[in-house]
């Protein structure tokens, strides 16, 4: 892999890493909705000069329905459960959830597209759920800084349900994608959703606008994650899918949660503890297992 692109890899990680961070300043003041809604609003006017781009606005055109649809799933229904469960667990541990979503993008494309996973696929859907029911069974009775309470904490079990909502929904967009909208330019799916997900946030986002004065720092956050967590980090990660394609542009995922933890730790001070680490693990070898991005050693028939 190039240097260039594997610098892009590394950055769009950070980037997206990044994003439960911003996320979890500008939530605390403007709330969930307000802070989703104002993400994809502020992402689609800068992306809006890419319908300039040759091509762009006549693919948007002539796919309208199924581009502002899928931001819905991709984009407003993912970002306001996110903004919710940042608010509650920690950043590091959202990331780590958030890790699941190319074994939800297995799942949906074996029932939708019939996409048959392999043995090795099999046991990785296995491992990767069995690492995700681990994380929620150990952090239940953590607060969002990620100290243990005593008792469970309805609100942390809560937070990690809406993180994997938000990451099946990620998994069905990506077959929906697949589906409907296959050889579409990328950037009149990447302007286009925004503008679909700002749309279908926009009531809420209305609904719930916080009555109290919103800080410099909450402003600056909803600021970072709209322009550098979401439409640069899209038009990075579409431009790495057009250099190696989709399996290797989603190992990204696997390096979200490092930049994410350390973020936390380190602004937030939250804790990482063992069991986050371990079955973080265990997610990452089941999610490489189940997107065939490795595969499980065959034995050799005997010569």
């Amino acid at each position: 892999m190039p240097r260039l692109l594997i610098l892009e890899f590394v950055v769009l990680a950070a980037l997206w890493g990044s994003s439960f961070l911003f996320m979890r300043i500008g939530a605390a003041e403007l709330g969930t909705w307000p802070t989703a809604g104002l993400r994809v609003a502020l992402a689609a006017v800068f992306l809006l000069p890419t319908f300039a781009v040759a091509g762009v606005w006549a693919d948007f055109k002539q796919h309208a329905k199924p581009i502002l649809f899928v931001g819905l799933l991709n984009s407003a229904i993912p970002f306001g459960m996110f903004a919710f469960a940042v608010m509650h667990i920690s950043t590091g541990l959202t990331a780590i959830l958030n890790a699941t979503v190319p074994l939800w993008g297995a799942v949906i494309a074996w029932l939708w597209l019939r996409d048959k996973p392999g043995g090795s696929r099999w046991l990785g859907l296995a491992i990767g759920f069995a690492g995700v029911c681990l994380l929620v069974l150990g952090k239940s009775g953590s607060d969002a800084s990620g100290q243990l309470l005593n008792t469970i904490n309805p609100m942390s079990l809560l937070a990690m349900g809406a993180a994997l909502v938000a990451t099946l929904c990620y998994g069905i967009a990506a077959s929906f994608t697949r589906r409907y909208l296959d050889g579409v330019k990328p950037l009149a799916i990447t302007t286009g959703s925004q503008i679909g997900a700002a749309l279908g946030l926009a009531v809420p986002m209305l609904w719930f606008w916080p009555s109290e004065p919103v800080s410099g720092a909450a402003w600056g956050a909803i600021a970072a994650v709209a322009l550098l967590g979401t439409a640069l980090a899209y038009m990075i990660f579409f431009h790495v899918i057009d250099q190696v394609g989709p399996s290797k542009a989603l190992t990204v995922t696997f390096l979200i949660p490092v930049f994410a933890l350390i973020y936390g730790a380190t602004f937030l001070g939250e804790v990482i503890t063992p069991w986050m680490v371990g079955c973080g693990a265990v997610i990452l070898v089941g999610t490489a297992l189940s997107t065939g991005l490795v595969s499980w050693p065959r034995r050799r028939a005997p010569a």
